[in-house]
């Protein structure tokens, strides 16, 4: 839109230009044909000043898609013209979480997570260095029939739906099975049993990564982010509230990434570390699916 009327000022300023040096001329015309020629030239620069001023104010913006807010879902969208790094800033009681955001358009979906309540969901642009400027704050009210329901969706980190060869593959492993503990396991044995973990993957990953789950299963490797979005997206596939938590234990070196389930029998969260027992499993060590929650320092979850 923006090109086209950048075509069509251009093509104004041209008649205009035109109108001036015939303007000329027509001073040797009757004085009528004269006084037209001015009025035509003054309403052609009219019409050159609105232009100017709409092209001025059609700034791109975000758009705020709501229409999953009942589940504790946001989507954003945005193309900002350039190749400026955005970021998403979910915000409630003091409490602060940042996303990467594409900037072509791509429509994220992004949680709610912190309780019901009011929210402020912001986008930023990328200025220089470290430095960013708010584009556009969306003020939200969340109110959650259920506060599991946020963590059975699909989102931007843990990604899903049900094409996908990862969500039939759950849908397969637990197929005729009763309880949610019956599903929780069997999708627990097949990825500590069919995914390694992939120590080379680490030095390769850009600061914008996300998981694929069916990559992560094709390939049959992953870091901890792939393991555990993997096992949130495909319970989440079935109706099992999952987490995905981001923070530390002393079992492993450096950031990690784990899950938290609900488990429907007991009414609580169990602690599963994927990427931990599969590297157990693969050296022939004592593990079990079930955590000590003191053995993890949550710092996020999504």
């Amino acid at each position: 839109m923006a090109n086209r009327m950048k075509i069509r000022d251009a093509k104004l300023k041209g008649l205009i230009t035109d109108s001036q040096r015939e303007s000329v001329i027509g001073s040797q015309l009757p004085k009528g044909k004269s006084i037209m020629k001015k009025l035509l030239v003054s309403l052609i620069t009219v019409v050159i000043l609105v232009t100017s001023v709409s092209i001025t104010s059609a700034a791109p913006a975000p758009l705020f898609d709501t229409t999953q807010l009942e589940s504790g879902i946001v989507a954003i969208s945005f193309d900002s013209g350039s190749s400026n790094r955005l970021k998403v800033a979910v915000e409630k009681d003091g409490k602060r979480l940042t996303y990467d955001l594409k900037n072509d358009g791509t429509t994220e979906s992004f949680p709610l997570q912190m309780g019901g309540g009011a929210y402020k969901v912001s986008v930023l642009e990328n200025i220089q260095g470290t430095s960013y400027k708010y584009v556009s704050t969306k003020a939200l009210e969340l109110d959650l029939a259920d506060d599991n329901s946020v963590y059975l969706a699909s989102v931007q980190n843990i990604n899903w739906n049900n094409e996908m060869q990862a969500i039939k593959k759950a849908g397969e492993l637990t197929a005729g099975m009763k309880t949610d503990r019956e599903k929780i396991n069997a999708l627990y044995q097949y990825l500590i049993s069919n995914v390694q973990y992939d120590y080379s993957k680490l030095n390769k990953l850009t600061t914008t990564y996300l998981p694929n789950i069916d990559e992560t299963l094709a390939d049959g490797k992953g870091i901890c982010y792939d393991f555990s979005a993997t096992l949130a997206a495909m319970l989440r596939s079935l109706g099992i509230p999952a987490k995905l938590i981001k923070g530390y234990s002393p079992l492993v070196t450096g950031y990690h990434a784990w899950n938290e389930i609900y488990d429907s029998e007991s009414g609580e969260w169990i602690v599963v570390d994927t990427s931990y027992d599969s590297q157990m499993k693969a050296q022939g060590r004592k593990y079990s699916m079930e955590k000590s929650e003191g053995q993890y320092k949550k710092v996020h979850e999504y």
